[in-house]
């Protein structure tokens, strides 16, 4: 059903775009932006974000599309991969929904969507969503909320 709901979207969006009528409202491309480091299989990330809204906007989503769409998913576990809690608490992560189409050139299909990922921190109730673009570079940052493990190691 989500996939139907994906192709659904971008069908829509790549009507309505051919039309030029639809423009990005994604505010952190940086089509210079270099691909992190990868070290014990994560992002060696080295800055934390001054905006409140990196990650928890869809207007300000964590952008990973370094490489072929089809490796997005690996960039996804690598940013994940390098960060913990606040206070160094664990958390799962999980693809909770598809939104927000928007035009690109970096698909065949001429758009894309984000993706929003549900974190739930370890021994706690708290959940939040964070937005991730699959198919724009953007610098990337610890968004508020987590900070940068000292030494990244593969979990999940």
């Amino acid at each position: 059903m989500k996939t139907f709901k994906t192709i659904l979207i971008l069908t829509l969006l790549t009507i309505v775009s051919s039309c030029g009528s639809i423009k990005s409202t994604l505010m952190n491309v940086d089509n210079n932006a270099k691909k992190p480091a990868i070290k014990n299989n994560a992002f060696v990330i080295t800055e934390y974000s001054n905006d409140s809204k990196y990650g928890y906007n869809n207007n300000y989503p964590i952008n990973v599309g370094f490489e072929n769409e089809k490796f997005a998913l690996k960039n996804i576990t690598y940013f994940f991969n390098a960060l913990e809690g606040k206070n160094g608490e664990k958390f799962t992560y999980e693809k909770v929904e598809t939104c927000c189409p928007f035009p690109t050139k970096r698909t065949s299909v001429g758009a894309g969507t984000l993706d929003i990922y549900e974190v739930t921190f370890e021994g706690t109730n708290k959940k939040i969503r964070l937005y991730f673009n699959l198919y724009e570079k953007g610098k990337i940052y610890c968004p508020n909320g987590f900070s940068i493990k000292k030494s990244p190691t593969l979990e999940k």
